[in-house]
């Protein structure tokens, strides 16, 4: 097996004040020493809408470009009838068995909590882990997540199973993912009594449609968090695949998208979003993560196709103005 190879920094709600806000360069992920690059590489979609074959011409292309984090959990892609989970994970370890890129700068975020029958106990995160790691081919990840909350197990004890992890090298940070404001200063406080690694991240839904939670926004500032959001793109809402007078397209979450996201408000992100896309001659897909990136996160997006990612990969380019950012954001009503 091989290791998968700084403060954060913040995430301002909206920009109200400078001209332009960053939206370039590296985002340092706790003191871990890696500078992760401005788009997290989601990996739900391998071993499911993307095949092996698909999955590592993505990964080989989203590497070649410079990428160096893949988000993944041990629950991806158990949805799928005659899956079981860790999927994703099988293919993503035989990717790096096969191209060595664990050696050469690209990290593994990996997740446990979420597949049944795991919890957030030491025994369960510990035993969690090292099946990912043996799916991964991996000695150790980069990043390891609480992927839910279980708010009636003591606090302590979650921060002392995920602490562990990185006491032991097999991981070398941990984060959170769908937790509350609440329990985010909680585990910080918690890690802090004991003298432990606490967590350096913080994974919730966000796009420019239905943004991060207020409350969560504030807790990572607040402890020097780094986001990685995911439902960035509002499920291809963002890129332009949908319409209000079109056919739905034929995609598994298409009826959903049409359910959550087609408001007034939905509509009007998008226009918002697309007529900064064509004063830019730009993406839509690429204009709906550099605006994430403007508020400091670090956005997580898939691909099924390697021709999918330059829209995604563009992101790294594009800095959006504080006046584009606060109209997209006032198109939300």
């Amino acid at each position: 097996m091989t290791t998968s190879s700084s403060a954060p920094s913040s995430t301002p709600a909206d920009p109200t004040g400078s001209t332009s806000v960053s939206g370039t360069g590296t985002v340092a992920l706790g003191g871990t020493g890696v500078g992760l690059f401005p788009l997290c590489l989601g990996g739900n979609v391998f071993g499911w809408t993307a095949d092996e074959g698909a999955s590592h011409a993505v990964l080989d292309a989203y590497r070649e470009a410079g990428g160096n984090l893949v988000d993944t959990a041990d629950v991806y892609s158990a949805w799928v009838e005659g899956h079981s989970g860790g999927e994703s994970e099988a293919v993503i370890g035989r990717w790096l068995a096969r191209s060595g890129a664990s050696e050469g700068g690209v990290h593994i975020a990996t997740k446990t909590g979420a597949k049944d029958p795991t919890d957030l106990s030491p025994a369960s995160v510990s035993r969690s882990l090292d099946g990912s790691l043996e799916r991964l081919q991996l000695d150790a990840v980069t990043l390891f997540y609480a992927h839910r909350d279980e708010p009636d197990r003591a606090v302590e004890e979650v921060v002392e199973a995920f602490a562990a992890t990185v006491a032991d090298g097999r991981a070398r940070a941990w984060a959170v993912s769908n937790w509350s404001a609440e329990r985010i200063d909680a585990a910080v406080e918690a890690a802090r009594r004991a003298g432990v690694p606490g967590p350096v991240a913080v994974q919730d839904p966000g796009s420019a449609v239905v943004p991060t939670s207020a409350g969560v926004v504030d807790a990572a500032e607040r402890h020097g968090l780094v986001q990685l959001p995911y439902s960035t793109l509002a499920s291809g809402f963002l890129t332009g695949k949908y319409s209000r007078d079109g056919e739905l397209p034929t995609s598994p979450r298409a009826s959903g998208v049409q359910g959550k996201h087609f408001t007034d408000s939905g509509w009007a992100v998008l226009d918002a979003v697309r007529g900064v896309a064509q004063d830019r001659d730009a993406e839509l897909a690429t204009v709906a993560l550099a605006y994430l990136r403007a508020l400091g996160a670090v956005p997580i997006a898939s691909a099924s196709r390697p021709e999918q990612l330059p829209a995604l990969l563009a992101v790294a380019s594009v800095e959006l103005s504080a006046d584009e950012v606060r109209a997209i954001a006032a198109a939300r009503g």
